[in-house]
């Protein structure tokens, strides 16, 4: 049943009017949120502020590192220290290797660029500090609505944004109503903004709707793929940041790794991979399960266990890709838009810093007694940040990157080292990520070695301690623009790639009566969105599912 067929039959919808409404309960959406609370009680006037969170609770879908720069935490709540806020293991020490299959070599610390040194940072579970500016964020009055996902945009007779639609709740897989039924309510808002993370499903479609890249360089994504550990306590080094080049991805495939001593005996050990890879036979999560096997990683985790899992798609184009973030009536803010910084590995200062400036256009606005316009200050306000400071300085992190390991590394540390990110030259990407995947037949299949279940495992079992949940009765929120693609396109010509760029079992070949079909398991996945950006025909799209389902992530 279409949605017209259901608000026919089931309509009038409910409707909340709010000054600010924020689809995404991350770092960016809680900061515009606290942020347009602060500045509303400053000038003793009242506003009225909603969040929407399509996790079952705020931080449940949050997945970073992290290593995090307080900079934007500290504009924001300057006695976050006497707050409470977790950020409790400062860095105490940077390692930066490059790996070979058997040796690794550690690059003295004065050769690193500044962008790869995190003196003043501390390791935190973002999903943690995340649950911490919820609680912030309600003590000042926000309405924050967990489980409920933004499943459409609402617009204006004008084509101006005027707020979100929420997803129905309970139809079964065929989109029919079931007994649980619930139709979805409008909230409108003067000013919405979309903090849905990297690849965000609405904010795609207002990059679309309103062109806003159409001046931008295509945007660059990467899988991160992270698991939590508890390790023996004498290997345990709290406050020890070690990031890794080379081994196990070749040399012109972008990607690294990280390895973060938090306390209490954890460690965060990660890989993130471009996805402008061009081997179809390339595995992400296979690539991470491998590295692990490293003499110098492995010793850190053997005697120790894993204790969480998960996997998120990062926005890390940068600048030179990023796209225009005001369209009438709200903003992009956050990794919705794509502000991290990828030479750093960072995102969350971004992230917070975008939140706060939007936040305090939208209520400039408001008590201007504006609605649903042009946000102009925001994007004013970012050019004349430290944060498109930084970001200008590293801008050709990325397109270097793109050209290999070797070259790339040589002509990031001339910039970022010889030159302190003051460059005289902008150099640009050329292709979407999509584009650059190359038909089997040019490569090789790799032979990756079977878990161990000690220190190297599977897909589904890794996903079981992901907390990933989905209500088995719904509609396949991966859904096929053509159904005959998977199979005729992508299994011929690209040997059935899903099956191992996602990182969560999601999508398998089967073969029934001799013919191959791709049975898409949706109830594993971890909303990582890596399918909408690698499908190399962009013919899966990631929508919203029931709210509540997908990852809970605890200390992640």
């Amino acid at each position: 049943m279409n949605p017209q067929d259901l608000l026919e039959q089931f309509g009038p919808r409910e409707s909340m009017d709010f000054d600010l409404v924020i689809v995404g309960g991350g770092p960016a959406g809680l900061s515009a949120a606290i942020k347009a609370k602060q500045l509303a009680n400053a000038s003793g006037k009242e506003i009225s502020v909603c969040v929407l969170e399509k996790g079952s609770e705020i931080g449940a879908h949050i997945l970073s590192g992290a290593v995090m720069d307080p900079k934007a935490l500290s504009e924001l709540f300057p006695n976050w220290k006497e707050l409470g806020a977790p950020l409790d293991t400062e860095v105490t020490k940077d390692q930066f290797l490059f790996l070979t299959p058997k040796k690794s070599y550690q690059v003295p610390n004065w050769m690193l660029p500044h962008c790869f040194k995190n003196e003043g940072n501390y390791i935190v579970s973002l999903a943690n500090v995340t649950r911490w500016l919820g609680q912030q964020a309600e003590n000042l009055g926000v309405e924050i609505f967990p489980g409920f996902s933004a499943a459409e945009i609402l617009f204006n007779e004008q084509g101006a944004v005027c707020g979100v639609i929420t997803g129905s709740m309970g139809l079964d897989k065929e989109g029919q109503p079931t007994d649980q039924f619930q139709l979805g309510m409008e909230l409108r808002g003067k000013y919405t903004l979309f903090a849905e993370g990297s690849r965000g499903h609405l904010g795609k479609q207002l990059i679309s709707r309103f062109s806003l890249d159409k001046d931008a360089d295509p945007q660059s994504y990467g899988i991160g793929i992270k698991e939590l550990w508890e390790v023996e306590p004498s290997k345990s080094k709290p406050g020890l940041v070690v990031h890794t080049a080379g081994w196990p991805l070749e040399s012109d495939t972008y990607g690294g790794s990280f390895l973060y001593h938090l306390g209490d005996n954890k460690v965060a050990v990660g890989l993130v991979v471009g996805l402008s890879y061009k081997n179809p036979y390339l595995s992400p999560f296979e690539e991470f399960q491998r590295y692990k096997l490293h003499p110098k990683i492995r010793e850190t985790f053997e005697g120790g266990k894993r204790i969480a899992y998960g996997a998120r798609a990062l926005t890390a184009g940068g600048l030179n890709s990023l796209p225009k973030t005001i369209f009438p009536g709200g903003a992009l803010i956050g990794c919705d838009a794509g502000y991290l910084n990828a030479s750093r590995i960072k995102g969350s200062h971004a992230a917070i810093k975008t939140g706060m400036l939007a936040a305090e256009a939208a209520i400039a606005a408001i008590h201007e007694n504006r609605a649903n316009d042009m946000l102009s200050a925001y994007p004013t306000a970012f050019q004349n940040s430290w944060l498109h400071t930084e970001l200008n300085q590293a801008r050709n992190f990325k397109p270097w990157m793109s050209k290999g390991l070797y070259a790339g590394t040589v002509m990031v540390g001339i910039e970022q080292k010889l030159l302190g990110g003051h460059m005289p030259w902008t150099i640009h990407l050329k292709h979407a990520d999509h584009e650059c995947l190359e038909p089997a037949s040019q490569h090789q299949p790799i032979n990756y070695p079977k878990p161990d279940g000690k220190i190297t495992f599977d897909r589904l079992s890794s996903v079981f301690i992901s907390n990933t949940n989905h209500a088995e009765n719904q509609p396949i929120h991966l859904t096929l623009k053509d159904a005959s693609v998977p199979v005729n396109l992508n299994l011929k010509t690209y040997a059935g790639p899903e099956q191992r760029y996602c990182p969560a079992g999601v999508y398998e070949f089967i073969e029934e009566d001799g013919k191959a079909r791709l049975q898409i398991n949706s109830q594993n996945c971890v909303h990582c969105k890596t399918c909408d950006i690698k499908d190399p025909s962009q013919n899966i799209v990631w929508v919203t599912p029931e709210g509540g389902g997908g990852p809970n992530y605890a200390g992640m």
